[in-house]
């Protein structure tokens, strides 16, 4: 059985990175279930292990953490939801790619609840949606917002980090970086798009998507309430 985790308030992310690689090293030696993290942290900008060092174009804007996660550069702070996935990849078939889609198709799935047609793109990680109301690219194709990212990294084939969906976050926040390396287009979140959501919406979002996806947890269950350094 998944646990699903919530820490209210701003989690520190060099805290989230150790607790998440505890809890990843007790669910491989069996002594822990598998589980998911939500959290919010205060802004910041981390960089992933294919991070390259002119995508990030205000280098003193916020702290900068470099992680082992796979991606780029990427952006954390209030108003957006991560999700950090702490999940058995080796009992869930071994296939990397597989899980990876299974993650974008959750973030989808998530994102219907609220009537947001989200889609991946070839080349482009994380999840997007488009924006008819604004001018179109230059080669005349529908401008495209990012909505979400994920993120992962696997060590005896579980998985943590995870993945991250901008409900409120202030959007400017994203200017100090290339988000993804991605220079073509914007970002969005929820409440940008004109609809009236909070974390705690997200959050049960989450579960339901979760559910359909996945297919191995009650979307009633209690959310388990921890701090880092809580017991894993």
């Amino acid at each position: 059985m998944v646990e699903w985790i919530l820490t209210e308030g701003l989690t520190d992310y060099r805290a989230a990175e150790a607790w998440m690689e505890a809890r990843a090293d007790a669910i491989a030696r069996g002594e822990a279930a598998e589980c998911i993290w939500l959290v919010e942290h205060p802004p910041l900008y981390s960089a992933g292990t294919s991070a390259k060092p002119e995508d990030l174009t205000d280098p003193d804007r916020f702290p900068v953490y470099h992680t082992r996660r796979g991606g780029q550069y990427t952006y954390h702070g209030p108003g957006q939801r991560v999700a950090y996935v702490m999940l058995d990849v080796g009992a869930r078939g071994r296939d990397v790619r597989r899980f990876v889609q299974a993650l974008e198709a959750w973030v989808i799935a998530t994102l219907a609840a609220f009537n947001v047609t989200g889609g991946v793109r070839e080349g482009r990680v994380g999840a997007w949606v488009e924006r008819p109301e604004k001018p179109r690219q230059s080669d005349g194709t529908v401008a495209e917002d990012k909505i979400a990212a994920i993120g992962i990294r696997l060590r005896k084939w579980i998985s943590f980090h995870g993945i991250s969906i901008n409900v409120e976050p202030d959007l400017s926040h994203f200017d100090g970086i290339v988000p993804c390396g991605i220079r073509e287009h914007g970002v969005t979140s929820l409440v940008d798009l004109g609809l009236p959501v909070g974390l705690p919406d997200v959050d049960i979002a989450l579960r339901h998507g979760f559910s359909k996806v996945f297919g191995d947890t009650p979307v009633d269950a209690p959310f388990i309430q921890a701090t880092p350094g809580a017991s894993l």
